[in-house]
């Protein structure tokens, strides 16, 4: 019997690049705006106008800048989790890279429940009643995972196309609904009266509590570096596209903030499916129903592609962890014909639906699913410190300056420790905000002991599998 060896850097090699400019605008697109984050704004109030505002200066803008710097500089396969093993080493490098992985196991449900609800919609009035149907829930929520999976194994020729649908069909509805909030206010007037003093944040905690939605709500820019040597040309094409699709993303946010107040007033907006019922208002008052019908298509297409995008992206993180052999060395394999980690896919996947199943299965699971959903921000958030602190560290070595290719943080040095502590320091209250127990928690204490526990488990699942690679490979 023969043994294969296990699989070399050589094996990034025969990764295929396949995904140009608008492939990675439309990623990233597909991957960070979320209309549900839109309706969340709205339910909020005025204020969330300039939260967004502050979010977009002090935290979008720095991670774009920092992320344009390290993909352009280290366009390696893995994207955070080579910037961090770069600055910090290989122990650092492999707790970014599980944090940012695992958390996903647990995402995946919630994002795939979410479109599988939006979806319902796209039968009219009476989708609010299949929406909360559990079998139709989880029927659509295990397709849509097996769509994504497929089409990533086969290829990213094939699955980019998914995720370009996916960033039309996001961005397509949010246009809809400001073109409409425009028309209605312009003939009936707007549902929210507009003030600069309204407009400005309300500190109480509701405000800090959605702060770190706010902060979610702006991440996963960075998920296409990850794929870095399967894009054509990356230190061109990404900070191109990161600059490009950042743009769109903030001025969505904010546009699409108006619009839905303008048609609905605070109190109205549901924070999960507002979007659909701003149209809804706006297409009723217009006297055009089919709009509804269109933009819970094109959410359901715009959700789809973002599972597809994640799916894609994270993938590749245990894929460079297995070629490490920090994970197991199946994690580095690719796929004979299709050229992808089919393996890591696979593995992410059965976990993911595995977990979707249990928690609609079994009642009494879903509220300890939510408390893993709840440690699954935490852990999401812990990769981007490395990320904000790597940059810093790596800002004083010498190829910086001498890297003609980098697209690097304006003001050097200086400018670079700017962006990087307000990266580091809002994701930092982001995590504290994320620990304090929900305003409704009957039991305080059992939130943070849950939620301090399952985020702790979590790491220390990832130690143990990190020790023993570390192990193995000083056996060899």
């Amino acid at each position: 019997m023969t043994i294969s060896a296990p699989p070399s850097h050589d094996t990034k090699s025969q990764l295929r690049k396949t995904m140009g400019f608008w492939d990675v605008l439309l990623f990233n697109i597909a991957t960070v705006l979320g209309p549900r984050w839109i309706a969340a704004a709205g339910h909020n109030g005025t204020s969330s106008i300039s939260l967004w505002v502050i979010a977009a200066v002090f935290f979008f803008v720095p991670g774009a800048l920092v992320i344009n710097e390290l993909s352009s500089r280290f366009p390696e396969e893995g994207g955070l989790y080579a910037w961090s093993k770069e600055a910090f080493g290989d122990f650092h490098g492999f707790i970014a890279g599980w944090t940012y992985w695992i958390y996903t196991v647990f995402y995946f449900p919630g994002l795939l429940l979410a479109s599988a609800s939006m979806a319902a919609y796209i039968i009219g009035g009476r989708g609010a009643q299949l929406a909360q149907d559990r079998t139709f829930l989880l029927s659509v929520s295990l397709g849509l995972l097996l769509v994504a999976v497929v089409l990533n194994i086969i290829g990213l020729n094939i699955g980019k196309w998914l995720q370009n649908a996916g960033g039309v069909g996001t961005y397509l509805p949010l246009v809809i609904l400001g073109l409409v909030a425009v028309v209605v206010v312009f003939k009936h007037g707007s549902a929210t009266h507009f003030t600069m003093q309204n407009m400005m944040p309300a500190w109480n905690w509701d405000t800090v509590n959605f702060w770190s939605q706010i902060a979610f709500a702006f991440t996963g820019l960075e998920l296409v570096s990850a794929m870095s040597e399967e894009v054509r040309d990356p230190r061109r094409t990404l900070p191109r596209a990161v600059f490009g699709a950042g743009a769109l993303i903030a001025l969505m946010y904010i546009a699409g903030t108006f619009a839905i107040l303008a048609l609905l007033p605070a109190a109205s907006v549901d924070p999960q499916s507002g979007v659909f019922s701003a149209i809804t208002v706006g297409s009723v008052a217009l006297r055009i129903g089919l709009l509804g019908v269109l933009a819970a298509v094109l959410v359901t297409v715009g959700n789809a592609g973002g599972v597809g995008s994640t799916v894609a992206g994270i993938a590749r993180v245990p894929f460079v962890v297995g070629i490490d052999r920090y994970l197991p060395a199946a994690f580095g394999k690719i796929h004979p014909k299709w050229k992808t980690p089919y393996i890591s896919i696979l593995v992410q996947a059965t976990l993911s639906g595995a977990i979707l199943v249990v928690s609609q299965i079994n009642e009494k699971m879903i509220g300890a699913y939510q408390f893993l959903v709840d440690a699954a921000i935490i852990l999401y958030f812990i990769p981007f410190l490395y990320m904000f602190a790597a940059v810093i560290k790596l800002s004083r070595r010498k190829d910086r300056n001498e890297n003609p290719h980098a697209v690097l943080v304006p003001g050097g040095v200086a400018g670079t420790w700017i962006c990087g502590g307000l990266g580091f320091a809002v994701v930092l209250i982001g995590i504290i905000v994320s620990l304090v127990p929900p305003g409704d928690s009957s039991n305080k204490l059992a939130f943070e002991l849950k939620l301090v526990g399952g985020t702790a488990a979590s790491i220390l699942i990832g130690l143990f599998l990190y020790w023993r690679g570390a192990r193995s490979k000083r056996a060899v």
